[in-house]
């Protein structure tokens, strides 16, 4: 089984799709997974296959290596497009996320000003009200929402916790605005050999009228892209994702996707 496996607490830079030349922030640990969805696309692999021993990096030891790194990209004169908190799991699951994120936004106005900053988050910990404060001061607060159809979550993304959709539509609301909402679009079958088509008007249909709902800023469509521990998934194609882009767009939502 092909997995990727971050190192913590920085890793890259790398080109992503979507964000451009990448620094990665990984608050969890660096030898497995730590995260409350399971969900079987992931490219870090099943959480019971890939358990952490280590501990979560310390608030300290970010900041420092996060300085370290940054004085060498700058002295050897290295773009940067963008910090992305991402990794071995849910970042905003650290108990320090808020103070990471004022660290963080310190040492990009002294090093790379122009720089925005991510968070590539599930969405499950908003409710938390330090969680909530931090990601209104970054610069894309990308939060995951693939369906509204509560059986699909739990099929796709298998929760490990309790999950509520219709709370979490309302603490995306709440953000007026101040997000990004990510989705990602795939086909194939689970490992049950159930269909996990979500670009049918089935699912896009209500997922798009809870997406105008909550008025992002920008809505960031996508299929898998590397290979998932669960071998019987497919990529959506280009022509799929374009008519989601299509339909967002007529409901005066920008919208882009990524092939």
């Amino acid at each position: 089984m092909s997995t990727i496996i971050f190192p913590s607490p920085i890793f890259g830079p790398v080109q992503s799709r979507r964000l451009g030349v990448s620094l990665g922030i990984n608050l969890l640990p660096g030898d497995g997974k730590f995260c409350n969805f399971d969900c079987i696309y992931c490219e870090c692999g099943f959480n019971k296959d890939f358990r952490a021993k280590e501990k979560l990096p310390t608030r300290e030891a970010v900041k420092t290596q996060l300085e370290e790194t940054l004085q060498k990209m700058k002295s050897g004169g290295s773009h940067l497009d963008v910090f992305t908190f991402a990794g071995n799991g849910e970042p905003t699951s650290h108990p320090h996320f808020a103070e990471i994120i004022a660290d963080t936004l310190d040492l990009r106005d002294r090093y790379f000003p122009e720089a925005k900053v991510s968070v590539l988050s599930n969405a499950t910990l908003i409710h938390r009200p330090a969680v909530f404060e931090a990601l209104l001061k970054v610069d894309n607060n990308i939060l995951k929402l693939d369906t509204i159809d509560e059986a699909y979550i739990h099929q796709v993304n298998c929760p490990t916790g309790t999950y509520n959709i219709a709370d979490i539509i309302a603490q995306m609301k709440a953000f007026r605005g101040k997000l990004i909402v990510q989705t990602m679009f795939l086909k194939g079958e689970d490992i049950h050999g159930n269909s996990v088509d979500n670009t049918t008007d089935r699912y896009v249909l209500p997922w798009l009228k809870a997406v105008k709902e909550i008025a992002p800023s920008q809505v960031m469509i996508y299929t898998i892209d590397r290979e998932t521990p669960t071998k019987s998934l497919k990529k959506a194609g280009k022509e799929e994702l374009d008519r989601i882009v299509e339909l967002l767009r007529a409901e005066g939502l920008q919208a882009s996707a990524s092939y």
